[in-house]
């Protein structure tokens, strides 16, 4: 489980009562389940394979003209973004997934530019004793 921005809960919440209801009403099957799949496959109402996924990421990519951009892509992007922001390697790497922090400092550790304050613990430190 990740915490997601409340806009984004907004749009799912949205998507659930208007998109998938009306999909689910076309098909004759009535209200989704609580907990039924946000996006499912429309035909089955199963997971959408990952191979879909990829293949609808291509041809949006692809229309929009952004070269080729993988849906992994995104992953990184996250990453990135949340270790500019300065949130600590733990929960990145929750967020991505990783089992353990260490994965994540090894993929990522050009990105974190940690702040030595060593020096200033130290010396605060050894002036209390003083």
């Amino acid at each position: 489980a990740i915490t997601l921005p409340a806009s984004a809960v907004e749009m799912l919440r949205d998507h659930r009562r208007t998109q998938q209801m009306r999909d689910r009403l076309e098909r004759g099957l009535g209200a989704a389940p609580k907990y039924a799949l946000v996006f499912p496959c429309p035909v089955t109402g199963d997971a959408i394979s990952p191979n879909k996924v990829t293949r609808e990421w291509r041809t949006l990519i692809a229309d929009m003209g952004l070269g080729p951009v993988t849906f992994h892509a995104l992953h990184h992007t996250h990453a990135s973004a949340l270790i500019a922001a300065g949130v600590d390697v733990v929960t990145v790497s929750r967020r991505l997934g990783h089992s353990s922090p260490s994965i994540t400092l090894n993929v990522y550790a050009h990105l974190f530019t940690p702040e030595d304050k060593a020096a200033s613990v130290i010396e605060d430190a050894l002036g209390h004793l003083g």
